[in-house]
């Protein structure tokens, strides 16, 4: 059973940084792209944004709206994914996600995609 597990959430004033962590727990037999979606305060899940994608070979994509500040980059002996977030703004406040869009827990298995449990980012002074 594939799951997500994240760390790195937290309080920070704007301008200030965090990094996000999320590592696959449990057996994964196949995937590829891993990454973040954000959900912000009063938004349903319908409306979670892209942050960052990255794929197994270490192509990235960005929201708009984080390009220039975040970074993604991943671990594939570990089955992890970072997100180093730099210049932060009020405006990244939310609920940050891990996200894979689709793995196989086990060979002969359908693939699908898999979300974390969510972590909390507030950036306020």
């Amino acid at each position: 059973q594939v799951q997500l597990v994240e760390s790195g959430g937290g309080l920070v004033q704007p301008g200030g940084s965090l990094r996000l962590s999320c590592a696959i727990s449990g057996s994964v037999f196949s995937f590829n792209s891993m990454g973040w979606y954000r959900q912000a305060p009063q938004a349903d899940e319908n409306q979670r944004e892209l942050v960052a994608l990255i794929t197994k070979g270490g192509s990235s994509n960005y929201g708009n709206s984080v390009k220039g500040r975040f970074t993604i980059s991943r671990d594939n002996t570990q089955n992890a994914v970072y997100l180093q977030m730099n210049g932060l703004k009020p405006e990244d406040t939310g609920v940050y996600y891990c996200y894979i869009p689709w793995a196989i827990g086990n060979k002969g298995d359908e693939s699908k995609e898999y979300w974390g449990q969510g972590t909390q980012v507030t950036v306020s002074s």
